[in-house]
């Protein structure tokens, strides 16, 4: 018994590697990342039975409010933009189409209203000619006419899709031909160099025309059929069967055991006096700290770090699910509406997983991801799957 007691004494002893590696994980992972994150939508340490619902009615609000600001606005702009946005040039470097319907839920949020007014407000920012072209593209095609896109007439360009007539189609199959008519549309107008195309609850960034024109100047624009600009949030975590997020949190980890270990070796940094030594065994146990740390915090969060600077942002294979804001460089929307055209669309099998199986498949082609977005997405009710009354953030 007195040996036992004496292993004892000596193995949890402060000096002690294990006993300062089991510490500092459980003061991390059970105390500070706990209390720090625990309002964080997208951490593992979110409390959602605490918080999802105060947070969803916040946004929900802030939606509405904002909505109701653009519809003041909107209708207070009695003349038309200083910018001249409803005459489109001939052949420019960049169109925006916006393809909007009415919606059934959430109209009093406008959602077409708030990207409309973010769109005219930093269409200016490039200097001594404006950053893109803008259309509207409405494909409202029920007995009630898209208020929203009639009031934007004196503003901007707004084109309209042919009623169908009594046709019955599924909404993803309708998503889809709307999408195609609004592609080639933008195209027979004006003849883009690229085209940007936004749903209407896609919300810029205001450096979104930045990183835009960074991205085009990259030599991959030139090899890709379309670049996505949005990837929901809750998809974006390193757990993933993405390859290249593996890798990725795989430097995260490495990267950060390299500057602790740094830090350590040198004295003054080390005021708790640790035991860590560049050993392979200490340096095993941070790159797993690290890495479980960065994805218990959120990968989400450490993508915003990214926003400083165009160059920046992080171009990677696309993922599948999504399609609220897309890039077509070149003539790219030309192939993309003569894909989605010859596949049908339906429930489990909408136009993003079309679009994702197309670039896979077909010999030449590719498609890429950016991160972190280039918009909000700020559409809390959706226009082709059923919503609750209350919908909710997660």
């Amino acid at each position: 018994m007195s040996q036992w007691r004496t292993w004892l004494r000596h193995s949890m002893r402060w000096s002690n590697g294990v006993v300062q590696a089991s510490a500092l994980s459980v003061l991390t992972f059970c105390v500070v990342l706990p209390v720090c994150c625990h309002r964080l939508l997208y951490s593992y340490f979110f409390l959602k039975s605490v918080h999802l619902d105060a947070m969803s009615e916040d946004v929900l609000r802030d939606g509405l409010r904002r909505g109701q600001d653009a519809l003041h606005f909107w209708q207070s702009a009695s003349t038309p933009s200083p910018l001249g946005l409803r005459n489109l040039s001939r052949r420019p470097d960049l169109l925006v189409t916006v393809v909007t319907a009415r919606r059934r839920d959430g109209h009093d949020s406008h959602y077409l209203l708030q990207v409309m007014r973010r769109l005219s407000a930093i269409v200016g920012t490039c200097g001594t000619r404006r950053c893109a072209e803008i259309l509207v593209c409405d494909v409202e095609d029920g007995p009630l006419e898209n208020r929203d896109a009639r009031l934007l007439e004196a503003h901007f360009r707004v084109v309209r899709r042919p009623r169908q007539g009594a046709e019955q189609i599924n909404p993803f199959e309708k998503e889809k031909r709307d999408y195609v008519f609004c592609l080639r549309q933008g195209w027979t107008l004006v003849r883009p160099r690229h085209t940007v195309v936004l749903e209407d609850d896609a919300l810029p960034r205001t450096d979104f025309f930045s990183v835009v024109q960074h991205l085009l100047s990259r030599r991959f624009a030139l090899q890709t059929l379309y670049v996505k600009l949005y990837h929901p949030e809750r998809l974006q975590r390193y757990w993933n069967p993405e390859p290249y997020r593996i890798l990725e949190w795989l430097g995260v980890g490495v990267v950060g055991a390299t500057a602790t270990a740094l830090l350590l070796s040198a004295p003054y940094w080390n005021p708790c006096c640790s035991s860590f030594t560049p050993s392979a065994p200490h340096l095993l146990f941070f790159t797993l700290y690290f890495m479980a740390a960065a994805e218990l915090l959120g990968r989400h969060y450490l993508l915003e770090a990214r926003r400083l600077s165009p160059q920046l942002y992080a171009v990677s294979p696309a993922t599948e699910c999504c399609t609220p804001a897309m890039l077509f460089p070149g003539n790219a929307s030309l192939r993309v509406a003569e894909y989605l055209d010859a596949s049908s669309c339906g429930k489990g099998h909408a136009k993003d997983t079309v679009l994702y199986q197309m670039a896979r498949a077909l010999p030449g082609e590719r498609s890429h991801s950016v991160e972190p977005n280039l918009i909000t997405h700020i559409g809390a009710y959706s226009s082709v799957r059923p919503n609750p009354a209350r919908p909710k953030l997660l």
